[in-house]
């Protein structure tokens, strides 16, 4: 399977409809690949706090319809990144969309997980409240954004609901990039799982972004890691090395823990 993850630059400078026609155009061009993924806020910046409510949009709106467009074209699995959302009720989400080869609108998700500490996204945003799925041909992917990695459970939760690929779309600031990459190895090998972690560049609101998305393998192994400024990293893996992993190494089938949740649940 080959997989194209785009980090893209937030340049402050460029307006978001611009921005919005350059990532569609750089999806397009990854024709060819299964998978492709963008990070997290990109329209706007992760930072850009500041910024949301008037960017915010419907879920079917420019974005989604950009997005959809471009993977048609592309005919590629797209997820594309995360958007302001403004749901009917004028709450504001931090959501994500994942379109079929044909341009059609195969999940939506939620961050669940909001950034802050009681200010910023934290108090700006609805939080989410369900774990999301998606089925393609040749694996299923499980759906985070950033600030999510930090909490091991929700990835269980992903794993029990049948994911073996692990999306991971962020804006993760430089100053904490070590955390990235120990937390994207982290998940893969405790859920013997892949994990495409794609981050985005530039700096948003006066906040250096790290960049260095990053490709793992369920043992851990990183497959393909960007440097800092803008590319597209490309890396070809095996879906059915979850599965193998898991027979090989049957970790998963000794919990404890989490089988006892969910019978007492």
């Amino acid at each position: 399977m080959l997989g194209s993850l785009i980090q893209i630059a937030v340049n402050p400078d460029e307006s978001v409809n611009s921005r919005r026609e350059r990532a569609a155009s750089l999806v397009v061009a990854q024709r060819g690949a299964d998978l492709v993924v963008l990070p997290e806020l990109w329209p706007v910046g992760a930072f850009a706090y500041t910024a949301f409510a008037d960017e915010a949009e419907p879920l079917r709106g420019p974005t989604h319809d950009i997005m959809a467009k471009a993977a048609a074209e592309a005919g590629v699995w797209l997820h594309a990144g995360s958007f302001v959302e403004r749901a009917e009720d004028g709450t504001l989400y931090n959501t994500s969309l994942v379109f079929s080869p044909e341009g059609e609108r195969a999940a939506s998700y939620r961050k669940i997980h909001r950034f802050g500490f009681d200010k910023g996204e934290a108090v700006m945003m609805g939080a989410g409240e369900e774990l999301v799925t998606v089925a393609l041909p040749e694996t299923t992917l499980g759906l985070a954004t950033c600030y999510d990695l930090r909490f091991p459970e929700q990835f269980r939760g992903l794993i029990d609901a049948g994911a073996e690929t692990l999306i991971v779309a962020a804006g993760w600031p430089e100053r904490r990039r070590s955390h990235w990459t120990l937390l994207a190895q982290a998940r893969a090998v405790e859920n013997q799982a892949y994990v495409l972690a794609v981050g985005s560049s530039g700096t948003h609101a006066g906040v250096e972004q790290a960049g260095h998305s990053i490709v793992v393998d369920p043992w851990g192994e990183v497959l393909a890691e960007a440097g800092a400024a803008e590319e597209v990293l490309t890396v070809e893996f095996d879906p059915a090395k979850a599965t193998t992993t898991r027979e090989q190494f049957p970790a998963l089938k000794d919990r404890r823990l989490g089988l006892a949740a969910r019978r007492l649940s």
